[in-house]
């Protein structure tokens, strides 16, 4: 039975911190009694109310909070450059000197080379080093999302060495959970779990902590391509490795899901027929350029579409009953070619299939979709046949006659449009065309066609040509 709780308690179980954190900046305590005030609350809350404060009350934060601190609470801001706007130069150059390197490129990439350079130069020589590092990688490769910020150490050194090594690292690199063993030309050798180092005495053999069959990705990889294999493993960092199998950086927990998350939402768009992800920002011009181009194909094709149902006039004519049931064809097939093609999709992710898996791919949907159809078509020659009989007042072998050739419709289309949402992303992939933006829009036009050349073609060939059935 559901409990009701009431208001008060509600607010004491979920605490608004923003309104909270609105409230300390808005008072007139010292500047030293506000900054601690804030600090007792999460980095991601106070960003969250950022947009909510005006430019006078958020610069006073700015000025209450160190620069490690605002750099830890900007990891949690989209729009990134609003806020750095309001900061002069030298408290930018000290906040994105703190920030992971990763996303310090990413907002440097929003501006000119000029504000760029600007704040490149004034960067201490380590940070400018991380910055080129994760610069030098297109967007589109896995060492662009990596981060320097983790523990190595060398191969070789006994238990209390690595220790004094874990502890020296440690005050610069918080990402000390998994520690990265290299040899003396910093070649990847393993990992050693953080609490395997502590638990192990003195005299152990540090050898027998390294875990060498270690997962990595090289850092010149494409995203998509090595995205499927960092799904599969639970680990809290993955190395990155150079193409000399040297150690550059780790992808963490954070970076791996934001990675993945980034990549299904660019799916997702492609799916739809965008060339990427759209967000509230984005100008209507940049918006229109990325859908307009398949608008105006799927345009042409369903002019095609309108077309063939023309073709079809004499047919509609004489048994106009059936134009009730186009609907039920076309939805049905697009659903059909969608799951279809959901499922391609997903198995062309995977680089390793082999030509006769996809074959057996195509077999298997086509299938899903015979099996389908066959319930479905019985199920609609039932309920049909019954509804044009008892409502429309038609003759039971004339219902039944219509319910039959719009059930046999229904299965033929469904096979057709399962064969078709698994072939064409296929001959997408082996075209090297993304398949995800190809298909989408294009599977479910063709889909259209399909649905209504069988439905029109059967009731042509089955009630008017052989049962000669007219209304």
């Amino acid at each position: 039975m559901k409990k009701n709780i009431p208001l008060e308690e509600t607010a004491i179980l979920y605490p608004d911190y923003e309104t909270e954190l609105i409230e300390i900046v808005h008072s007139n305590l010292s500047p030293k009694l506000l900054a601690e005030k804030i600090l007792r609350y999460h980095e991601n809350d106070i960003a969250a109310v950022l947009e909510r404060l005006d430019a006078e009350s958020r610069l006073k934060l700015y000025n209450l909070l160190d620069a490690e601190t605002l750099s830890n609470i900007l990891e949690y801001v989209e729009d990134t450059r609003t806020y750095f706007s309001e900061l002069g130069v030298r408290k930018q150059v000290e906040i994105l000197s703190h920030m992971e390197a990763e996303t310090a490129v990413d907002y440097l990439r929003q501006l000119s080379r000029e504000e760029r350079n600007l704040l490149i130069d004034l960067m201490d020589a380590e940070s400018r080093h991380d910055l080129f590092l994760i610069g030098s990688f297109d967007e589109d490769e896995i060492g662009s999302k990596m981060t320097t910020n983790y523990i190595e150490i060398r191969l070789g050194l006994n238990i209390r060495q690595a220790m004094r090594e874990l502890i020296s690292q440690a005050g610069e690199n918080d990402n000390i959970s998994t520690i990265y063993v290299v040899d003396t030309m910093r070649v990847f050798y393993g990992a050693i779990d953080l609490k395997d180092l502590i638990v192990a005495r003195e005299t152990d053999d540090l050898h027998s902590l390294i875990t060498t069959s270690y997962p990595y990705v090289y850092a010149s990889e494409q995203i998509e391509d090595c995205i499927e294999r960092l799904k599969d493993y639970s680990e809290d960092s993955i190395p990155v490795l150079d193409n000399d199998n040297k150690l550059l950086g780790v992808l963490t927990a954070q970076d791996l899901v934001e990675v993945v998350d980034s990549e299904m939402g660019e799916d997702y768009a492609r799916l739809a027929g965008l060339s990427a992800e759209e967000d509230l920002r984005e100008p209507l011009r940049q918006s229109m350029k990325k859908r307009l181009p398949w608008l105006i194909i799927l345009l042409v094709l369903g002019m095609v579409v309108s077309s063939v149902v023309g073709l079809f006039e004499g047919v509609v004519a004489q048994l106009t009953l059936i134009i009730c049931f186009q609907s039920l064809i076309l939805d049905m097939a697009g659903n059909v070619g969608t799951q279809s093609l959901a499922v391609t999709i997903r198995v062309l992710m995977d680089e390793q299939v082999n030509t006769k898996q996809k074959f057996l791919l195509i077999a298997k949907e086509a299938r899903v979709g015979l099996s389908n159809g066959l319930l479905l078509g019985l199920l609609a020659f039932v309920c049909i046949g019954g509804y044009i009989f008892l409502f429309k007042g038609k003759p039971l072998p004339f219902a039944f006659a219509v319910s039959a050739c719009i059930g046999a419709a229904l299965l033929l289309s469904m096979v057709i449009s399962s064969v078709a949402g698994t072939a064409i992303p296929i001959l997408f992939k082996k075209m090297h065309i993304d398949p995800a933006v190809a298909s989408g829009p294009l599977i479910t036009t063709i889909n259209d066609l399909v649905a209504v050349v069988t439905y029109y073609g059967l009731t042509w060939l089955f009630l008017i040509e052989l049962l000669h059935l007219t209304d």
